[in-house]
C-alpha cells in the first residue's frame, strides 16, 4: 500500500499515553461470545481450565468430564464444571477516502491514532481486534489479532494505509456486516461526508448485534472555513467543481447546514442505540478515548 499524502509520523502512540491507557480494557454492554474461547469470564458452563463446581452425571455426558477421583472414593458419578470463556470481538472501520486527507492536524492522522489506542487496549486484553481501512467499499484489512505481539502489524497497518478515492459508507457496512456475523464492538471513524447518505450504510450494522460507535470527526477549516471572495471550490473526493462567491451570509449558511448535518447524524444514531461523538481534530485524541469512552462505558 503506497504512502499517504498526510505525513504519518513513525509513532502514532507516544510512551507516556501507553502508559496511561495500559490498565484500560474494553467494556461491551452485551455479553458475546467468539468461536474460539478467549479470556473474559461467562455466565455459561464450558471446558476451559479454571474449575467452578460439580454436578451429577446424567446419560450423554461427555465421559471425559467426570471426576474418578471421587467416583473411586463414593462410587458416585459426578461431572467437573468450568468456568467458560469468551472472545470479545473489536472491530474499528477507518475512513480512508480522500475526504479524510484534509485539515491540521489531519482528520487521516486522527482516526488513526484513535484507531490504534482501541487496537492497543484489545491486544493487551487479548481481545479479537480488527482494523478495516474503506473507502468506496472495504480496501484492506487486519483481521483477528490478539495479543500484545500483534500491535506492531497494527500501527504498521494504520502507517501505511493510503487516502484513495470516494467513501461508500452504505457498501461499507455492508460487506462488513456479511464478512462478520459475530457478535462484537464495531467503532466508525469517519467525518461521515457521504453523498449517498450515511443511512442504509448504518442499518446494515444494526441488522447484527454490534455494540456501535460512531465517532464523527471535522478539521477546524470545515468547521469554520478560512474563505472569502470568488473561488472554485472542488470536490476532493469525486471532483465536481463549484463556483461561489464567499460571503458573511453564505458562511453563516453553510454553518447552519453542517450543523444540521451532524445534528441529523447524531439524532438517527441516538434514536437506535448507537453511540454517537462528534469531534474536531484540534480537540486531543487523548481525551477522546481517556475521557468520552470512560463516560460511555467503552473503556473501564
Amino acid at each position: 500500500m503506497p504512502a499517504t499524502t498526510t505525513a504519518i509520523p513513525e509513532s502514532l502512540l507516544s510512551p507516556d499515553f501507553i502508559a496511561k491507557i495500559e490498565q484500560l480494557q474494553l467494556v461491551s454492554r452485551k455479553i458475546f461470545m467468539g468461536k474460539m474461547r478467549g479470556e473474559r469470564r461467562s455466565k455459561k458452563r464450558g471446558e476451559s481450565v479454571e474449575f467452578a463446581d460439580y454436578r451429577n452425571y446424567v446419560v450423554g455426558d461427555d465421559l471425559r468430564h467426570v471426576d474418578w477421583n471421587i467416583y473411586a472414593r463414593l462410587e458416585k458419578l459426578f461431572l467437573k464444571l468450568f468456568l467458560e470463556e469468551e472472545d470479545l470481538h473489536v472491530s474499528v472501520l477507518v475512513d480512508m477516502s480522500k475526504s479524510m486527507d484534509w485539515g491540521k492536524p489531519s482528520k487521516s492522522l486522527y482516526a488513526r491514532r484513535v484507531a490504534a489506542a482501541i487496537g492497543y487496549i484489545g491486544l493487551v486484553n487479548y481481545d479479537r481486534v480488527s482494523v478495516y481501512a474503506y473507502s468506496d467499499g472495504l480496501q484492506y484489512e487486519m483481521a483477528g489479532l490478539r495479543s500484545r505481539r500483534s500491535l506492531p502489524k497494527v500501527l504498521d497497518f494504520l502507517r501505511k494505509t493510503e487516502c484513495e478515492g470516494a467513501s461508500n459508507l452504505s457498501a461499507a457496512c455492508k460487506q462488513f456486516a456479511i464478512r462478520h456475523p459475530q457478535s462484537g464492538i464495531v467503532i466508525l471513524l469517519s467525518d461521515f461526508f457521504e453523498k449517498g447518505g450515511y443511512e442504509q450504510g448504518l442499518k446494515f450494522l444494526l441488522g447484527r448485534r454490534y455494540d456501535i460507535y460512531c465517532i464523527q470527526m471535522l478539521s477546524p477549516e470545515e468547521v469554520d472555513p478560512p474563505l472569502v471572495g470568488d473561488l472554485q471550490l472542488k470536490d476532493v473526493e469525486d471532483g465536481d467543481l463549484a463556483d461561489v462567491t464567499v460571503s458573511r451570509a453564505l458562511l453563516n449558511r453553510y454553518k447552519q447546514n453542517l450543523q444540521a448535518y451532524c445534528g441529523g447524524l447524531k439524532e438517527f444514531c441516538t434514536q437506535r442505540g448507537i453511540n454517537y461523538l462528534f469531534t474536531g481534530t484540534d480537540v486531543p485524541f487523548e481525551q477522546i478515548v481517556l475521557n468520552y469512552f470512560r463516560r460511555r462505558g467503552l473503556v473501564a
